[in-house]
Parts: C-alpha cells; structure tokens; sequence
C-alpha cells in the first residue's frame, strides 16, 4: 500500500484543533468564570477534567473499540471535538461546559492513544518518524498559537466565540480524515496485550519510567515559568508573552528537525534532551536576571522540550510494533499522571522555597530521566 501522507497532515490539523481546545480555558479563565458565575478556580478545573478523562480514555480505548476500523474510531473521535466545542460555547451554565471539556478528555485520551498506531500503518516503516514529527508538529503550532489567539478572540468577540472559532478546524479536519485515510480494520494483535504484560517487559517498563520522569521534570519547571519570569527577570506582560512565543516557534523547529536525529540515534537522542534541559534548568536561576540570556536559553529548551514527544513516539512504534495501540494508551496515562505530579511537586517547592528549588528538582528529575533512558537502550539491545 503506498503511503497515504493526505492522511498523516489530516491527521496534524485535527492535532492542531486537539491541542488548541485542551488548552484553550488557559487564556480565558477570567472571562469563563466571570459569565458562568464561578471563582477562576472553578474554571480552571475544566483542564483537570479533560486530563481526566483523557487518562480514562487511554487506558480503556483499545479493548473498548474492539474490532471497530479505526479510521471509523478516529472519524467518530473529532466529530466528539466538534460536539465538546459546541457544548462549550453555548453553554448555558457551568455543569454543561464542564461536560464538554469531558468530551474533549475523551477526544484527546483516544486520538493520542491511536496516534503512534495510525502513523506505523500509514507509512513504511522508514518513514514512521517523519510521519510523527509531522503529526506533532499540528500539536507544537497550537502551543505557539492557542494562547494568544484565544486572548485576542476572547478579548474581542469574547470567550464562546473563541471556542467556537476551532470548531471549523475541527470540521475540515473531520473531512479530510474521511477522505484521505484508508481503511485501516482492527489487527488481530489490537487490545489484546494486557498492560501489566508490556511492562513485565524490561525495555518497555524502563522506557515507561524514563518517559514519565521526562515529562515530570519538563512541567515541574514549565509550569512555573510565568512567575520566574516576573520575578526573576522583571518581564512584563508583553516581554513575558514574547519569551513563550519564543519557546513555540522553537519547538516547532525542533519537531521538524529531530526526524533525522532519530533514524540512526534514536536512544541517543532519548538520553541527550533530558541532559540538554537539565543543564538548562541550572542556567536559569544564575543568567534569569538577563532577557536576553533568559531569552536564548527558552529558546532552547523549547527547541529540543517540545520535540521530545516525536522521539517517545517514535521509541514506542520500534518498541511494541505489534502492541502500538496498548502502549500508545500506556503511554498517554504515564505522560498524564507525570504532568500533574511534576506541575504539583514543583508547585508545593515553588511556594515553599521558591523558583530555585523548583529549576534544581527539574534538573535532578531531568537527568535521573536520561539515566533511564541510557538503561533502556540497553536493554532493547538483546531483544533486537
């Protein structure tokens, strides 16, 4: 079958439309909470329940869609987008928005579950990680775009119509899925893996943990990087939002780039980017008080940070290729549960010792992640 690339850059605008929704309250809170009469806490708590179900969902998908087509499953999930941002943005009081953001949890806990699965059947082989690199390149030009596209939106048209705004995305990318996907019928081998079963697996349980440390580390700093930068550095509101446009349009360089990395030096690449943003953590607090220092070394870490994933990904099509769907899912929970245990354990040093401790337990956690990495190269060696 030759390879269907309509379907992989099909697959990178609903990724755009994905990522853009998850994360899209981020910049609106104010006026959310303000029109649903609820504290900004409440609001907030629409984020934590599209992580919730999005761990729900990729955990269960691959056993629940059973012998279902998954390009049927993958049409079904962003017809599931296109309803949770027309519940959002109608939505007439605060239980209803809170139950489209369930649905984008579980739009978002399926799509990235199958992601790895879909890409190793659309393409060969040799080009699974272009084919991921473009898929995640959908999700590194939301990051550089939601943020502020949803301030500006919601600043003039107001906060429904931001949300509403995505909904077209949303639908052409459906269109495009339906039209340029093949069929693609549930393999045998789908669901059937048990999880605990991949992870009595060496290779796989120290790429799990290394992966989980990873993403840990990365949000126990990222998350707090807004007030670092206005204490710290004194960046004001225009300087800090230059700084994290900074960070997106490295990270989508760097998700274009690191495809080639990966072809003869995936585990390599796998230990040197943890190392890369240890060091970065490190160099923070001692040239923070410099923008221009601050500036180059954001630049950085999102250059080689928001590429990570496309080498996760990439590990996880090499590692289980027979099992893609169950690790995929595997995977999705681990990153989840990492995120928020990072974003808490930062959170709690941050207030109690302030951003230091939090950039120094970054890089510890940083770098105890490239070790097992280093580790689970090593034991992928005898089963190849």
């Amino acid at each position: 079958m030759p390879a269907a690339w309509g379907g992989v850059f099909a697959l990178s605008l609903g990724a755009f439309a994905l990522v853009a929704s998850e994360f899209m309250p981020v910049s609106l809170l104010t006026s959310i909470a303000a029109d649903l009469r609820v504290t900004e806490g409440q609001a907030g708590q629409s984020i934590a329940v599209s992580g919730a179900f999005a761990l729900a969902t990729s955990l269960s998908i691959s056993s629940l869609a059973g012998k279902l087509d998954r390009k049927v499953l993958l049409l079904a999930l962003t017809l599931l987008m296109i309803v949770s941002g027309s519940i959002a943005a109608f939505a007439p009081n605060y239980w209803s928005f809170m139950a489209g953001r369930a649905f984008i949890g579980v739009a978002i806990g399926g799509f990235w579950s199958l992601s790895a699965a879909t890409a190793m059947r659309l393409v060969p082989s040799t080009q699974v990680p272009k084919a991921l690199a473009i898929l995640n390149g959908g999700s590194a030009l939301a990051t550089v775009a939601a943020a502020p596209l949803g301030s500006f939106l919601g600043a003039i048209v107001g906060w429904r119509a931001a949300f509403f705004a995505l909904i077209p995305v949303a639908a052409i990318a459906l269109a495009w899925k339906w039209a340029s996907l093949p069929p693609m019928p549930a393999e045998r081998s789908q669901g059937g893996a048990n999880l605990f079963t991949l992870l009595r697996r060496p290779a796989v349980a120290l790429g799990m943990v290394a992966v989980s440390l990873f993403f840990m580390g990365q949000f126990a700093l990222f998350t707090y990087l807004r007030p670092f930068l206005e204490t710290a550095t004194h960046a004001g509101a225009t300087l800090t939002s230059l700084m994290l446009l900074v960070i997106g349009v490295a990270g989508f360089i760097g998700t274009t780039l690191i495809g080639a990395l990966l072809k003869d030096g995936m585990y390599r690449t796998l230990v040197a980017i943890p190392l890369v943003m240890a060091v970065i953590a490190l160099a923070l607090p001692v040239f923070g008080a410099s923008p221009f220092a601050t500036g180059l070394l954001l630049a950085l870490w999102g250059l080689v940070g928001t590429a990570a994933p496309v080498g996760w990904w990439t590990w996880l099509a090499r590692t289980l290729p027979h099992d893609a769907e169950a690790g995929g899912g595997l995977m999705v929970a681990v990153v989840q549960l990492a995120i928020a245990l990072g974003a808490t354990v930062g959170g709690l040093l941050f207030d109690g010792f302030g951003y230091r401790a939090t950039f120094g337990a970054s890089a510890l956690v940083l770098v105890v992640a490239a070790g097992m990495a280093l580790l689970a190269g090593r034991a992928a060696r005898p089963a190849r």
